[in-house]
């Protein structure tokens, strides 16, 4: 079978197709036949900089679409041919991957492959972010970071959708704040001036809840943007700062509180959590509450582009790469 897969760390050039065996899977696991596979930042920060690289050659990507080719001893539930989603702790860049069976969603019916690529990481990641450790309540206001990307896009229809009071956005370029006001945002900032455009937005107050996937001085600045009682949920470091310690000092006055949230560890420590939660959040695909929009899709072949796009900080929406028709 062919795969993606790097032998050194750099850009995306090191992305290499190989010619490698079909994976069996072992008890507890599915053998998949990839239709579609998501496009991450993880993958991007995997091939740079050694993010979650146990060792090398590594084959990147997280999330795949497609149908169940083989089952190993104990699996009960899935059959061969049955049209799945499934999240991968890394290899999904493959014409076949095999999944922790707890990790392997049948699709609802009515849902595509397509589609269906698109919901892996983003949907269950922007649901909990909002619910399960955001927990926002109606009336209150969110300020998303990366407001025109998976997550941002996803996590700004279900504010909405959510009754938040005010949803606002934050972009890296003026030309993103577009595409996330189609997708529940009332106001999109740009990066640089965020935290006096929210000031100026909320009269000072400040907002409810606020979701970071940047760190660094980011994370510091939404901090101080939070309301009386406020919370931030964390949920990467894509600035690359040294991680922060928030403390008693920046904490009692205000009654604030700091969270964090990785779909990837929970999948690790509670998958069945992990299960509970993605059923919740892809019927809020289904029933038509939140729509993921693919903007970009490239050949298996074409990986190393479809890095360059997102790399280049320019796309918006999911990208896919195209396994099998």
């Amino acid at each position: 079978m062919r795969a993606v897969e790097f032998e050194e760390y750099g850009g995306p050039e090191v992305l290499k197709v190989v010619e490698t065996e079909v994976p069996e899977p072992g008890p507890g696991q599915v053998a998949v036949d990839v239709a579609y596979a998501g496009v991450n930042f993880a993958d991007l920060k995997a091939r740079a900089e050694g993010y979650r690289v146990q060792s090398l050659p590594y084959r990147p990507g997280l999330e795949v679409s497609g149908r169940v080719r083989a089952v190993g001893a104990g699996v009960e539930g899935l059959r061969p041919g049955q049209e799945v989603a499934a999240l991968v702790d890394s290899g999904a860049y493959a014409e076949v991957v095999v999944a922790d069976t707890a990790t392997v969603f049948p699709l609802p019916e009515g849902l595509d492959l397509r589609t269906a690529a698109t919901l892996p990481t983003v949907v269950p990641t922007a649901h909990a972010l909002l619910h399960e450790v955001g927990r926002l309540s109606a009336g209150e206001s969110v300020l998303v970071h990366g407001a025109a990307g998976g997550i941002g896009t996803v996590a700004g229809q279900l504010a909405r959708a959510a009754g938040a009071g005010a949803v606002y956005g934050v972009v890296s370029s003026a030309a993103k704040a577009g595409h996330a006001l189609e997708h529940g945002y009332d106001e999109v900032f740009t990066t640089g001036t965020f935290a006096d455009d929210v000031r100026r937005a909320t009269g000072g107050r400040g907002v409810d809840l606020v979701l970071d996937p940047i760190g660094g001085d980011t994370l510091r600045q939404g901090l101080d943007v939070l309301a009386v009682f406020g919370r931030l949920v964390s949920f990467g470091n894509a600035s690359g700062a040294e991680p922060w310690r928030v403390g008693q000092p920046e904490l009692y006055p205000r009654g604030r509180s700091v969270a964090g949230f990785s779909i990837l560890a929970l999948a690790q420590s509670a998958p069945q959590a992990l299960r509970a939660l993605a059923e919740r959040s892809f019927r809020t695909v289904t029933d038509g509450t939140v729509r993921l929009p693919v903007t970009a899709e490239f050949a298996l072949s074409e990986a190393a582009e479809a890095h360059r796009l997102m790399g280049g900080r320019t796309s918006t929406g999911k990208l896919l790469l195209r396994i099998t028709d």
